[in-house]
C-alpha cells in the first residue's frame, strides 16, 4: 500500500512538471510574402540547431508548436529566392507571430531545364493532374508559351508552319476548343489572335500549369480535355527586365517587362513583346504536292515567299499592391496587332500570293485581389472588354504558284470564292469572381463565377449591300462553380466540386434562339503513402458548350452549325510523383499518370474539300462517343546541382465509337456498321516524347559568371491522315504524317550574377524535313542569338 502511495505521489509530480513544462513551451507562426505582397507557397521554414520543420501553406502560412523556451535562429528558403533569418526569443509560453517578406535570387534563373521546383513545385503536389513549368527557367530561351507547352508529358503542340502559324495544342488526345486557357485565372477566350500562346513570350510568365482532364473550379472553365494556365510574373516590385534575339528567316523578337512600385504601394507595371518573322524557310515541293507538277517545278526546294508576320502587344497596369484592403487593384490596358501572310491553304496545292490576316486587341480590365479580406476570407474580381477587330484580305485579281509569279486574271479573290474583306468585331465581355472562406486549418470552401458575352458585327467593306443579310450574332455563357476541400498538409487531401453552366445564342440570320443548361461535378484525392510518394486521383463529369466560331463560323475557312450539341465527358485520372536522393548528390523524380476518357456528341473538326483546293474548309460535327486511354510518365536526374537530365513519354488512344454514320442529307442514321467504327481517331498524335539534358558550369572566366549547355531530343511516331480502316496501308494513296525526329541545343553564357546573359539556339540541327500536319512543312535548321538585362532592385 505504501509503494502504490508513492507511486501515485510521484505520477502525479511528473503529470504537473509536465503541464509546467506544455505551458511553458512557446509556438512561432507567420506568413511568408513575396516582395510584392503575395503568399510564398512551398518555401521550406526551419528552426536552427534543432528538429523543428515546416512548409508554408497555399497562404504562406507556417506554425511551430511546443518549441521550448530559448533563443533561435528561424531559417527561411525557397529555391528561386535568397535566403533568409530571423532570430526570436522564446518564453514564458507566448506564441510569437511573424511576417516575413522573402526577395527573389536572379542568380538562380539561369539554367534552361524545362520543369522546375520553385512555386511550380507545389503546384505539382495537387490532387489534380497537373503539371507546372518554371516559366523562370527559360527566360533566356527564344521560346514562346507554346515551344515551352511541347516538352511536357502528355501535350502535344502542333504547327502548320514558322513564326505566327496556326497551332493546335493536344492534351492526352484532346485539342483545340477542348482546351481552354487562362492567364492569371483569367479565361483568354475572347482575347483574338493578336494574343495566342504562340506569339507570347515565355519571359511573360512566371509559371504554365497544365491541367489534364479535370480541371478546378477556380478556373471557372467548361473544358472537355483540359486547361493551360499562363501565371504572370508579378513577384517584382521595382525591376527591368529586357530581351532581343534575332535568327534564321528574318526573325526578330523583342520583350520588355517593368514594374516601378512604390513606398506607399502606387505600382505601374508594363509588359511588351514584339515577333517578327519573313518565314521564308526552304520546303521540299516533292514532299509535298502530290499532283503532277509542271516540270520547271520540280526544284529539290523552293522558298516561301508569301509568309511574313508580325505582331506587337503592349500590356499597361496602374494600381496599387500590398494595401489592408486589397493586395492587389489594378486598372490596366492590353493593346496589340497582328499581321499574317497566308502562303498555302490546308494543303499545298493551293499557292497565295496576297491573301493575308490581319486583326488587333483594345480591351482594357480591372483586376482586384486579397487574401483575408476578412479573417480567412479571400477575394477575387476581374474584369475587361475587348474591342479589337478580325479581318481576312482576298482581293487579288491573280493566281500565284511555288515560283511567285503573279498570273492575272478576270475574277476577283485567290480562292475563287469571289474575294472577301469583311472586318468583323467580336466584342467580347468577361467577368468573373470568386470568394473562398477558410472553416478552419484543413477546411475551406470557394464559390467562383464566370460571365463571358460575344457580339459579332460583321462589316462586309467589299459588298456593303450584303451587311443586312448578316445581322448580330449573340452569345452569353455563364460557369458558376463551388468546391469544397479538406487537407492535411502533406498527409492527404480530397476536392468535391461542382459546375452549373448555361448558354444562350442568338443566330440573327436564322432568327434562332438556342439556350442550354448542363451540370457537371467531380473529385481531386491525393495521399501520400510516404513523404515523398504521393499518390493521387480525380474524376469529373465535364460539359463544353459549343464556341461563337463552331455556331456561327470564323468567316475564313471554317463554315458555321448553329445545330451543334453541347458535348459531355467522363475524365478519370490516376497518378503518382515519387522524389527520391542519393547520397545528397544524386536526386531523382518520377511522374507517371493513367487516363480514361468517355466522350459522348464530341465535338470534332471535319475537312469538307470545296470544289477546288481554294476552297477547302472545315464544320464542327458531333460525334456520338469517342473512348480515350492513355499512360504518360517524366523522369529527372539531377547531380550536384550542376547536371540535369530527364526524358518524358506519352502513348494514347481516342476510339471512334459511333457504330453507324449519320446521312446529312436524309438526315437520319444508315443500317449498315460503319467502317470506321472502334477505329482509332484519325490525324491524332498517340506516341511521343522528348529527353533534356544540361549542364551548368559555375564561375567561368569570372566569379559569379555561369555557363550552361543544354540538348533536347523530340521523337514523334507516325500516324495516319484519315481513318485507318480506309485504304491500304501499303497504298500510295493512304496519307499518313511520317515519323519526326528533332534536336536542339543551346547555350547560355550568364554574367554578373544573371544580370547580362548571352544565349545561342540551333533548332533541327540535323535539318530534316519536319511536319506536325499532314503537307506542312516546317522549318529546317535554324539559329537564334539571345540578349537579355535583367535587373531589380534587390541587386547590388
Amino acid at each position: 500500500m505504501q509503494f502504490k502511495k508513492i507511486l501515485l505521489t510521484g505520477m502525479l509530480c511528473a503529470f504537473v512538471i509536465f503541464t509546467y513544462a506544455q505551458n511553458l513551451a512557446s509556438s512561432v507562426s507567420g506568413y511568408l510574402k513575396t516582395s510584392t505582397g503575395e503568399a510564398l507557397t512551398g518555401a521550406t521554414v526551419r528552426i536552427q540547431k534543432t528538429n523543428f520543420g515546416v512548409v508554408t501553406d497555399e497562404k504562406g502560412y507556417f506554425k511551430f508548436a511546443n518549441v521550448p523556451q530559448g533563443s533561435y535562429s528561424i531559417v527561411v528558403s525557397a529555391i528561386g529566392y535568397k535566403t533568409i533569418k530571423k532570430e526570436v526569443n522564446l518564453s514564458n509560453g507566448i506564441e510569437v507571430k511573424l511576417n516575413l517578406s522573402i526577395i527573389e535570387d536572379a542568380a538562380q534563373m539561369e539554367t534552361v531545364n524545362v520543369i522546375g521546383r520553385t512555386k511550380a513545385q507545389e503546384v505539382n503536389k495537387q490532387a489534380f493532374n497537373v503539371t507546372a513549368i518554371d516559366a523562370k527557367k527559360l527566360y533566356n530561351s527564344t521560346l514562346d508559351i507554346s515551344g515551352a507547352l511541347d516538352k511536357v508529358a502528355g501535350v502535344r503542340v502542333r504547327e502548320s508552319g514558322g513564326v505566327g502559324s496556326n497551332f493546335n495544342v493536344s492534351l492526352n488526345g484532346f485539342s483545340g476548343r477542348h482546351i481552354r486557357y487562362f492567364i492569371d485565372g483569367i479565361p483568354m477566350d475572347n482575347f483574338g489572335s493578336s494574343f495566342q500562346i504562340n506569339n507570347i513570350p515565355i519571359n511573360l510568365a512566371e509559371r504554365v500549369e497544365i491541367y489534364k482532364g479535370v480541371v478546378p473550379i477556380w478556373l471557372g472553365s467548361d473544358a472537355l480535355g483540359g486547361a493551360i494556365n499562363i501565371v504572370t510574373n508579378n513577384s517584382q516590385r521595382n525591376y527591368l527586365d529586357a530581351s532581343y534575339s534575332y535568327g534564321s528567316f528574318n526573325t526578330h523578337r523583342s520583350v520588355i517587362n517593368a514594374a516601378v512600385t512604390s513606398k506607399s504601394g502606387l505600382t505601374f507595371q508594363l509588359n511588351a513583346f514584339q515577333n517578327y518573322s519573313d518565314n521564308n524557310y526552304r520546303t521540299d515541293l516533292r514532299l509535298l504536292l502530290q499532283n503532277d507538277m509542271q516540270p520547271e517545278f520540280r526544284a529539290p526546294s523552293v522558298k516561301r515567299f508569301h509568309d511574313n508576320y508580325h505582331n506587337e502587344t503592349l500590356i499597361a497596369n496602374v494600381g496599387v499592391v500590398g494595401k489592408s484592403w486589397a493586395d492587389n487593384f489594378l486598372i490596366g490596358m492590353t493593346l496589340g496587332k497582328n499581321y499574317k501572310e497566308i502562303q498555302t491553304a490546308a494543303r499545298p496545292e493551293a499557292v497565295y500570293g496576297q491573301l493575308h490576316r490581319r486583326g488587333n486587341i483594345v480591351m482594357p480590365s480591372l483586376k482586384y485581389k486579397k487574401v483575408n479580406l476578412l479573417k480567412g476570407l479571400d477575394v477575387t474580381i476581374n474584369a475587361n472588354y475587348n474591342l479589337g477587330y478580325e479581318t481576312t484580305i482576298d482581293t487579288a485579281r491573280a493566281d500565284y504558284d511555288w515560283d511567285g509569279i503573279r498570273d492575272p486574271k478576270v475574277s476577283m479573290g485567290e480562292r475563287g470564292d469571289g474575294g472577301q474583306h469583311s472586318e468583323f468585331r467580336n466584342n467580347n465581355g468577361l467577368a468573373t469572381a470568386m470568394v473562398s472562406y477558410q472553416i478552419s486549418e484543413r477546411q475551406s470552401v470557394a464559390v467562383n463565377n464566370v460571365f463571358s458575352t460575344f457580339n459579332r458585327k460583321t462589316d462586309n467593306l467589299l459588298f456593303p449591300d450584303r451587311n443586312a443579310l448578316d445581322p448580330a450574332k449573340t452569345m452569353n455563357k455563364n460557369v458558376l462553380g463551388f468546391g469544397y476541400s479538406y487537407a492535411i498538409q502533406n498527409k492527404w487531401n480530397v476536392n468535391v466540386f461542382g459546375k452549373y453552366i448555361t448558354l444562350q445564342s442568338v443566330v440573327g440570320s436564322l432568327n434562332r434562339t438556342n439556350s442550354d443548361e448542363k451540370l457537371g461535378y467531380g473529385t481531386a484525392l491525393s495521399y501520400y503513402v510516404i513523404p515523398d510518394l504521393q499518390v493521387r486521383g480525380s474524376y469529373e463529369l465535364t460539359n463544353r458548350m459549343p464556341e461563337a466560331n463552331e455556331i456561327f463560323g470564323n468567316l475564313e475557312n471554317e463554315a458555321a452549325n448553329p445545330l451543334l450539341k453541347p458535348e459531355k465527358s467522363d475524365n478519370f485520372n490516376l497518378g503518382l510523383v515519387y522524389g527520391f536522393k542519393l547520397n545528397d548528390i544524386n536526386r531523382f523524380s518520377v511522374t507517371a499518370n493513367a487516363i480514361y476518357r468517355h466522350s459522348a456528341d464530341f465535338i470534332f473538326s471535319r475537312f469538307v474539300g470545296g470544289t477546288s483546293a481554294q476552297r477547302d474548309f472545315t464544320i464542327s460535327d458531333n460525334r456520338d462517343g469517342v473512348r480515350t486511354t492513355g499512360v504518360d510518365g517524366e523522369i529527372r536526374y539531377s547531380y550536384k546541382n550542376w547536371l540535369s537530365a530527364g526524358a518524358t513519354v506519352t502513348y494514347q488512344r481516342l476510339i471512334n465509337l459511333q457504330q453507324y454514320d449519320y446521312d446529312a442529307n436524309a438526315r437520319r442514321y444508315y443500317t449498315t456498321e460503319s467502317l470506321t467504327y472502334l477505329d482509332q481517331m484519325p490525324n491524332i498524335p498517340f506516341f511521343f516524347g522528348n529527353a533534356d539534358v544540361s549542364g551548368t558550369f559555375k564561375d567561368v572566366f569570372a566569379k559569379g559568371n555561369n555557363l550552361t549547355v543544354g540538348y533536347n531530343l523530340l521523337y514523334v511516331h507516325d500516324f495516319w491522315l484519315d481513318w485507318p480502316s480506309f485504304g491500304s496501308p501499303t497504298a500510295d494513296s493512304k496519307y499518313g504524317i511520317p515519323a519526326q525526329v528533332s534536336h536542339d541545343a543551346n547555350f547560355v553564357y550568364s554574367m554578373k550574377n544573371g544580370r547580362y546573359n548571352v544565349s545561342l539556339e540551333v533548332r533541327n540541327i540535323a535539318d530534316k524535313p519536319v511536319f506536325d500536319n499532314f503537307a506542312l512543312q516546317k522549318p529546317g535548321r535554324s539559329f537564334y542569338l539571345n540578349l537579355r538585362y535583367f535587373i531589380n532592385k534587390s541587386q547590388k
